[in-house]
C-alpha cells in the first residue's frame, strides 16, 4: 500500500496545490524528510539528482510558514542557499507552485547577474522566503540589507557543491548571522571530509537521512565509447547528432571556453546549438533556458555549473564530451535526460589514456557503465568488451545508420561534411534554425549565441 502526501500531515492548502501540481505519492526521501522536519529536528540529508528532494525541504518549511510569525519586521522566515542561479529560480518557482494556496507568501531569489535595484525594491517589503547564492547574499548582507532576526529555517542545497565552488566562508559568514534557535536542514550527496564536519558546526542533534541511490536503467540508458583523440571524439559526435531520434542534446564540457568553442563550431556547421556557462550575464542565461524549453535551441553545450537545475523533459540526450572532474557530478549531469517518465539516452566519450578516470565513476556508482562501439568508428586501441552499438544493451545511435561510413574531419577546421560543402540538416525542419529569432533572410544574419556575447565574458 503506497502512502499519498496527505499520509504525511501537511495541511490541505499544500495537499491540494500538490494534487492540482499533478503529485500524489512521495519519493522514498520525501518520505524519510517530511516528517522529521515537521517534527522540528535539524536533517542531513543524502540523496542524488531527481529525487525529489526540493519539495522535501520545501513543504515542510511552508508548512511552518501557514502559521504567522509574531516576530516584527520584514527580514526572511526561511532561507535556502543554492550552489547556482539556475537552481536557485528551480526552487523558487517550486515554492511558488507548492505554495499557491497561500497568497501571502513573498518569495524572492537574490542571484548575480541580474539587477541589484529589482532585489534591493523586493528586499523592501517583508519577505517569507529569499533563495540565494551565497556570494549575492553576501553582497546584500555588507549593504546592511538583510535582517535575520525572524528567521526560523535555514536550507542548503547541495551543500557539497558550495563548498568545491570555494563557498565555505560566505556559508559561516552567513550562518553567524542568523538565530541560533534557527531549524537547519542540510542537504548533499555526501557527507564526507570537510562538508561533515561543517554539518555538524551547523546542527544540532541532527536526523541523518540517506535514500538509497536509485537504479534508473529503466529510463536512461547510458552508453561509454572509448575514443583514440579529439579527432576521433569529433566523427563520433558529429555521427551521433545526426540520429533522427534525438529530441533535444545536452553536451557537458570541462570548461567554459570549450563550451562556447563546440557551440560555435556546432552552429557553424548547421546546428541549432548555444551555450550555458557561468561567465554568461543572467538574463542571457534566462534566455539560454527559455530558448532551451520553447525547443528553439536543439543542442545546448554546458558546464556542469551552469546546467546545474535544467529540467526539461523533452531533452531525449546526454552526451558527456568531456569527462566529469568529480564522479558525482556524472549522476547530476545524466539526470538532465530522462525527466518526467521519459526515456533517456546518456553517452559519455572518453579517450582511452582515460580510464582511470572512467574507472574512478564506476566505482562511485557501484556499477560498470555499458561499453559501446559505432560499426566502422571503433577507436584503435580497443578496449575489452566493446561491442557495435545496436547489437549490444542499450538503445541504438540511429541516424545515419550503424555503418555509416561518411569522413568527417571534425570540430574545429576539418573537411566539410557533404561534397558540396553543404551544412548537415539544410532544409530540415526545425534542424539548424538560428538561436534568438536571428534575421533569415540571409543577409545579416547573426552569430550564435556562443559567439554573439561580450568579450569580456571569453576572459580567463
Amino acid at each position: 500500500m503506497s502512502l499519498h502526501f496527505t499520509d504525511l500531515h501537511l495541511d490541505k492548502p499544500l495537499t491540494d496545490a500538490l494534487l492540482e501540481a499533478g503529485y500524489d505519492t512521495p519519493t522514498p526521501v520525501q518520505l524519510q524528510t517530511i516528517p522529521q522536519a515537521l517534527q522540528g529536528h535539524d536533517l542531513m540529508a543524502s540523496a542524488q539528482t531527481g529525487s525529489g528532494k526540493t519539495a522535501a525541504f520545501l513543504l515542510p518549511t511552508l508548512q511552518k510558514l501557514l502559521q504567522r510569525s509574531d516576530k516584527p519586521g520584514k527580514g526572511p522566515r526561511a532561507l535556502v542557499l543554492t550552489p547556482t542561479r539556475e537552481l536557485a529560480q528551480q526552487v523558487e518557482k517550486s515554492a511558488q507552485v507548492y505554495g499557491k494556496n497561500m497568497p501571502w507568501l513573498r518569495t524572492v531569489t537574490l542571484v548575480g547577474g541580474t539587477s541589484f535595484g529589482q532585489q534591493i525594491r523586493a528586499l523592501g517589503r517583508p519577505i517569507d522566503i529569499i533563495v540565494a547564492t551565497p556570494g549575492r547574499l553576501m553582497d546584500h548582507m555588507r549593504q546592511g540589507r538583510i535582517d535575520f532576526s525572524r528567521l526560523e529555517v535555514l536550507i542548503l542545497d547541495e551543500a557539497d557543491r558550495m563548498l568545491d565552488m570555494g563557498f565555505i566562508d560566505d556559508i559561516e559568514t552567513i550562518v553567524a548571522a542568523t538565530p541560533a534557535e534557527r531549524q537547519t536542514l542540510l542537504f548533499s550527496a555526501t557527507w564526507d571530509g570537510i562538508v561533515g564536519k561543517l554539518a555538524q558546526r551547523l546542527t544540532r542533534d541532527p536526523q541523518k537521512i540517506e535514500v538509497a541511490r536509485m537504479d534508473d536503467h529503466g529510463k536512461i540508458d547510458e552508453q561509454l565509447l572509448y575514443c583514440d583523440d579529439l579527432r576521433h571524439k569529433n566523427r563520433l559526435l558529429d555521427h551521433i547528432l545526426r540520429d533522427a531520434n534525438i529530441d533535444q542534446c545536452v553536451i557537458f564540457t570541462a570548461t567554459k571556453v570549450m563550451s562556447e568553442q563546440l557551440a560555435d563550431e556546432l552552429y557553424e556547421k548547421g546546428f541549432s546549438a548555444s551555450c550555458l556557462h557561468g561567465d554568461m550575464p543572467q538574463g542571457w542565461r534566462n534566455r539560454t533556458l527559455m530558448d532551451l524549453r520553447k525547443g528553439r535551441i536543439k543542442i545546448l553545450v554546458a558546464t556542469d555549473v551552469a546546467a546545474r537545475g535544467i529540467d526539461v523533459p523533452t531533452i531525449s540526450h546526454v552526451i558527456n564530451y568531456d569527462l566529469p572532474k568529480q564522479a558525482e557530478d556524472y549522476v547530476h549531469r545524466i539526470g538532465r535526460t530522462g525527466r518526467a517518465g521519459r526515456h533517456g539516452l546518456a553517452i559519455t566519450f572518453a579517450e582511452v589514456n582515460e580510464y582511470v578516470k572512467v574507472h574512478k565513476i564506476e566505482r562511485y556508482l557501484n556499477r560498470k557503465l555499458p561499453e559501446m562501439a559505432i560499426e566502422g568508428m571503433e577507436p584503435t586501441r580497443k578496449r575489452g568488451g566493446a561491442k557495435p552499438a545496436g547489437k549490444g544493451r542499450g538503445r541504438s545511435f540511429g541516424g545515419a545508420g550503424s555503418g555509416d561510413k561518411r569522413k568527417s574531419g571534425g570540430y574545429g577546421g576539418g573537411k566539410s561534411h557533404s561534397a558540396g560543402g553543404s551544412k548537415p540538416f539544410a532544409g530540415r525542419s526545425g534542424d539548424g534554425a538560428r538561436s534568438h529569432g536571428d534575421n533569415r533572410s540571409g543577409k545579416g544574419q547573426g552569430k550564435p549565441a556562443a559567439a554573439r556575447k561580450p568579450s569580456a565574458s571569453r576572459s580567463r
